[in-house]
Parts: structure tokens; C-alpha cells; sequence
């Protein structure tokens, strides 16, 4: 299905990968209708960008440096509520899409997904509707029908799974505080508040956990 927009779409790409906006730039300058208007490479500039550069759609990557992904889509729905962001990341669709679009993402789409289906995407979004493939509506509308979360990682909030990820994918409290700019004391905090919403006690459970759940790789 093909969605159109009467008005060309202008699109920011906030990924810290050179490579992938210069992909991404490279095909938008040769789609109809579709224009790069800016680019950022840290979510901590991006409220910046926005703020002088006008756009419909904000193409985002969930593994930038600075704020955790879903921190910055949160921050940029409450400053711009009306503005498209979709989700563009390499993190499976199991791991974040349905957390992001409960936080207000109008879409999601892995780095795997072709670049006819970004363009599908995009113009889907910018025209004010949702781009979300049957398997996670399946698992928002389960969701909804339970009356909310039930797995015990889906309780935790966007940093504390963040945290979780993390840890399960084996870095450090020194580490993970380094890549997120907290203090070892934040990160052990978070961590001692993980184990305790999900019953679990120590890093290798919670590894164990990761894994059988499909959180990691």
C-alpha cells in the first residue's frame, strides 16, 4: 500500500553512525516528495536542531550516545507533541518496539527492514498515521486486553531497562555510568532496584533472564 502526502516531507536523522546518515541522506535526495532537513549525531543535541529547523518527521536511532533512546523520543514528544518520530534501530522489534510506541513513537522499523519500506514508513507517519508491523500489534493489543504490562522486565522503567541490557550484555557498573553519564553510585542504585522489581538476585540471573526473554543476543 502506497501513502502519499500532498506537501514534500522534511525529515532529521538522529543517528550516530556517519555512514547510516549518509546512506540514508544519499537515498531520501533521490525519493520524490521526501527531503533531508537536518542531521544529528547525539540525542542531546537533537532538542537543540529541532528547535531551529522545522521538519515532519524525526528518523530515530535508539543507540546514540548520551541520553537512552527512549528518554530522548519521551523528550521530543513533550517538546514537539505533534511531531512524527520513527523509530529506525538496530535493536529487534522484541527487544523496544513495543515500549516505544507506548511512549508516543509512530513507528518502528529495524536497520534490516528495505529502504522501500523506510520511504513507506515515513510517508505513512507524516501524514498522521502509525507504521507498526502485525507482530508487535499483537503484542500492544494483548497488552491492552491484560490491563497492562505483566513480563517483569516490561515493569521497569526506560532507564532501568536500559541498565538491564546492559548488564546482560556484559559491561560494567563503571562502564555502563561512563556511556550514560551517570555516577557508579546512579548505576548501582538502578541495578539494585532491577533485581528487586524482578525477583531476581544477581547479575547472572538477570543475564539468564536476557537471554530466555530474547533481550540480547
Amino acid at each position: 500500500m502506497n501513502f502519499t502526502s500532498p506537501r514534500e516531507i522534511r525529515v532529521l536523522i538522529a543517528d550516530d553512525h556517519a555512514v547510516v546518515r549518509r546512506g540514508l541522506k544519499e537515498l531520501l535526495e533521490e525519493t520524490p516528495g521526501i527531503r533531508l532537513a537536518a542531521e544529528t549525531a547525539g540525542g542531546d543535541e537533537l532538542l537543540a536542531v529541532l528547535g531551529r529547523t522545522p521538519c515532519d518527521v524525526v528518523v530515530l536511532d535508539l543507540s546514540m550516545p548520551g541520553p537512552g533512546g527512549l528518554e530522548v523520543l519521551k523528550s521530543v514528544r513533550r517538546a514537539h507533541p505533534k511531531l512524527a518520530v520513527l523509530i529506525f534501530s538496530v535493536h529487534p522489534e522484541e527487544e523496544y518496539a513495543v515500549r516505544a510506541i507506548r511512549d508516543g513513537a509512530a513507528g518502528y522499523l529495524t536497520k534490516e527492514a528495505p529502504f522501500d519500506e523506510l520511504i513507506e514508513a515515513i510517508r505513512k507517519v507524516a501524514d498522521g498515521g502509525k507504521y507498526i508491523r502485525p507482530s508487535v500489534a499483537e503484542r500492544l493489543a494483548m497488552e491492552i486486553e491484560s490491563g497492562g504490562p505483566k513480563a517483569p522486565h516490561e515493569r521497569l522503567s526506560n532507564r532501568e531497562f536500559e541498565v538491564l541490557k546492559m548488564i546482560a550484555s556484559g559491561k560494567t557498573v563503571s562502564q555502563i555510568a561512563g556511556e550514560l553519564s551517570l555516577s557508579v553510585n546512579t548505576i548501582s542504585t538502578l541495578r539494585a532496584r532491577i533485581l528487586e522489581k524482578m525477583n531476581l538476585e544477581n547479575n547472572a540471573q538477570l543475564i539468564r533472564y536476557a537471554l530466555d526473554h530474547k533481550l540480547v543476543e
